[in-house]
């Protein structure tokens, strides 16, 4: 039984909360795709019966390359780097790790919105940089309670952000076409399926929890930053793509946006040299880390181990989530 961990050149394929969870005498591989050299990754993954993946892109060309393979399980909440349909056809199960990071997340979009909302950039760089003691260092700071936290996406991590900001006095509207009114009216959050500019002109803060889809690529563009009446802060601690760089740099510019806290960028791997979002004192980047922490890097090794054995052992119903619906 061979498992094959993939990912991008420039990340990290091997796991060893994964390779404590393989059966004794499976075959281990670990391949990075370079898009240099698509015949070594295409080589490499023939014989796998199971492929553990983060980044690494499987369409059409790679899912045909997989000879004997019965799942790709995913390291991460998304999947949306495979053809989970012609995976399907080809009879390949496709499964993500459906919870392993809400807390770490929430509270990274909970500290982008305190150190956006209280100037913190401003403050370290008065006092680190210009040796300035200054109280009123952070220009426009109100204050946090009564304000509007528009959530885009209220699932487990939206629900969590929510009652967080809830804790701290903040009123919460939310967008998500897929959630049932009732679990919104139970957390005391404003829940609209379908009117998503009532969510842009009405928020203070908009925070970003969608899953990263082929209709919501580029979702915040200039279009939606002009509907932004309250000029809020906008915190992605999602997928970089949701949101259009150039336009989001243009938005800043014009003061349609106040600032913004980033997980993620459109790239997984960004040329920062050319980025329009650095060297801004209201804009606050992380390296895509919302979900690091020893206890979450444990059990996304775990889950996503247990996952692709669950489906190689013919039980998919066991598996954590299989979204393209092979054996159920």
């Amino acid at each position: 039984m061979k498992f094959v961990l993939t990912d991008v050149v420039g990340s990290t394929a091997k796991n060893e909360q994964i390779l404590k969870m393989l059966p004794d005498g499976a075959e281990v591989a670990c391949v990075y795709q370079d898009p240099d050299d698509t015949a070594s990754f295409l080589k490499e993954i023939e014989s796998a019966d199971a492929i553990i993946n983060v980044y690494a892109k499987f369409g059409k060309e790679e899912i045909d390359h997989l000879k004997a393979c019965k799942v790709i399980s995913f390291r991460s909440t998304a999947f949306s780097s495979v053809d989970i349909d012609y995976a399907a056809e080809k009879g390949i199960a496709v499964c993500n790790v459906n919870e392993y990071c809400t807390q770490e997340v929430s509270d990274h979009a909970i500290m982008f919105m305190l150190a956006l909302q209280k100037g913190l950039m401003y403050h370290e760089k008065s006092i680190q940089k210009d040796k300035e003691w200054k109280w009123n260092a952070a220009p426009g700071v109100r204050r946090i309670e009564g304000q509007t936290l528009g959530i885009f996406g209220l699932g487990k991590i939206g629900q969590a952000v929510a009652r967080k900001a809830q804790a701290l006095g903040m009123k919460v509207i939310a967008y998500d076409p897929y959630l049932p009114q009732s679990v919104a009216a139970d957390m005391g959050v404003e829940l609209t399926l379908t009117d998503i500019d009532w969510v842009l002109a009405n928020s203070d803060v908009i925070t970003i929890h969608m899953n990263l889809t082929s209709e919501n690529s580029a979702f915040f563009d200039l279009s939606k930053f002009e509907k932004m009446i309250k000029n809020p802060f906008i915190i992605n601690v999602a997928r970089g793509p949701m949101i259009d760089e150039e336009d989001l740099a243009k938005a800043l510019d014009l003061g349609l946006v106040r600032g913004a806290g980033l997980d993620v960028l459109e790239s997984e791997n960004p040329g920062l040299t050319k980025c329009p979002l650095l060297g801004r004192p209201n804009v606050i980047l992380t390296a895509h880390g919302a979900f690091f922490s020893h206890e979450s890097v444990a059990a996304l090794g775990r889950v996503a181990a247990e996952n692709a054995i669950a489906c190689l052992e013919g039980r998919y119903k066991d598996a954590g989530r299989v979204v393209n619906g092979v054996g159920l």
